[in-house]
């Protein structure tokens, strides 16, 4: 017998856009269902709605999700409520297989798209806004309580999304939106690195004792070498993500790395925290064809870098994630700074699976304490659609 009382499909204002290499569904946190305008079960049952979670086939075919870490994503944007900002940014990185939505982190990539989706929304100030020439936008990234500004193009008082930029990982040019990340470390207790060491021996019970530089900046990482792991740093994702064993070992040094980094009081609570920390491997350059069969020479990247998002490995580099290599790269001595050759360095052109990417990062010592002023890199941003996702009314 058909159910004639089923509450009938809502509509709520969005729009899908893709920010960097990942894509995601934009709110004005105003648009959102009462309920939803605060954090909460709703709201997190909401998103997952939208997106298609939990979906045991791991396809997301009811919702906006595609299925990777980098497409099931959702942003609640607002009028900043913080002197000298625009605009308030909340991220919302939504399991696929599970009712969960981890707010713990930050999205570098569509940090790209915060500035043009603030500017279409009339989040921004008119007067801050020229009508050729860049905007820039300032973000208060709430997730992480951080700075960024993303530097928008502007045509004929709109955002300019085509152009030339290209990105590796994106599949056409865009424009530019160069970003820039201020005071990326998060330094609770005092450093970036939140053990106080450059490098450490993270214990992995049942793999071994492995050297790491677990570092804040971005988004928490943990950096392993590739050789200390077996792997040649050259791996596109089929070599990690068809392999369970390889997943389950990279599981464990995440859990127990965040152990050691203060973010878990246990290994168990890993599986509740799948954003944050990052887990990478880095090692010196090398020639290798990328996804897209692309050659990526030796000589055109500093170091190799994979890693890995939301279980799997990604098909090119977390925007938070490459804020953590530009970091580290800055300071010498750690795994990443070594990897690209040691000393001292400004910027770094490391190889990820689907190409090559530059980032930037200005570092300075004092009292034997690292810190990073910003790091920045270049990003691109285009809306998809725009216009009312739908959802059952009853399922938030």
């Amino acid at each position: 017998q058909e159910n004639m009382t089923a509450a009938p499909q809502i509509s709520i204002p969005a729009t899908y856009m893709r920010g960097g290499t990942s894509k995601g569904v934009f709110f004005n946190l105003n648009n959102l269902p009462e309920v939803a305008q605060v954090p909460g079960p709703a709201r997190d049952a909401l998103l997952l709605r939208v997106i298609g979670s939990p979906d045991p086939y791991g396809k997301q075919t009811d919702g906006m999700g595609g299925a990777t870490s980098s497409t099931s994503k959702a942003v609640i944007l607002s009028k900043s409520g913080k002197d000298d900002h625009d605009v308030d940014y909340l991220f919302g990185q939504v399991s696929i297989d599970k009712p969960f939505v981890d707010w713990s982190g930050n999205c570098g990539n569509l940090s790209a798209a915060v500035g043009p989706f603030a500017i279409m929304s009339g989040l921004v100030d008119p007067a801050r806004i020229p009508e050729n020439g860049i905007a820039v936008v300032r973000i208060w990234q709430a997730n992480i309580g951080k700075t960024i500004l993303a530097h928008v193009p502007m045509s004929d008082g709109a955002p300019q999304e085509t152009g030339d930029f290209e990105l590796d990982g994106v599949t056409f040019p865009a424009a530019e939106v160069r970003v820039d990340f201020m005071d990326p470390a998060d330094r609770a207790g005092g450093s970036m690195f939140p053990t106080g060491n450059l490098v450490d021996d993270l214990e992995v019970p049942g793999l071994g004792t492995f050297q790491v530089t677990m570092i804040n900046a971005g988004i928490p990482t943990i950096f392993v070498r590739a050789e200390d792991i077996g792997y040649a740093g050259t791996e596109l994702q089929p070599a990690i993500n068809e392999d369970s064993q390889a997943l389950a070992r990279f599981e464990l040094i995440r859990a127990h790395g965040a152990v050691q980094m203060g973010l878990i009081d246990h290994v168990d609570q890993a599986s509740g925290r799948q954003h944050t920390p990052k887990v990478a491997y880095v090692s010196p350059p090398a020639s290798y064809v990328s996804s897209s069969g692309k050659a990526v020479s030796e000589s055109d990247i500093d170091l190799l870098v994979r890693a890995l998002s939301m279980g799997l490995l990604h098909h090119a580099m977390m925007g938070t994630a490459a804020v953590a290599i530009a970091a580290a790269a800055a300071v010498p001595g750690t795994l990443v700074n070594q990897a690209a050759g040691g000393g001292s360095r400004d910027s770094v052109r490391f190889g990820h699976p689907s190409g090559t990417l530059q980032v930037g990062a200005e570092a300075a010592e004092k009292d034997g304490q690292w810190s990073v002023v910003r790091a920045s890199m270049s990003r691109s941003a285009r809306v998809l659609m725009e216009g009312c996702v739908r959802v059952p009314g009853d399922c938030f």
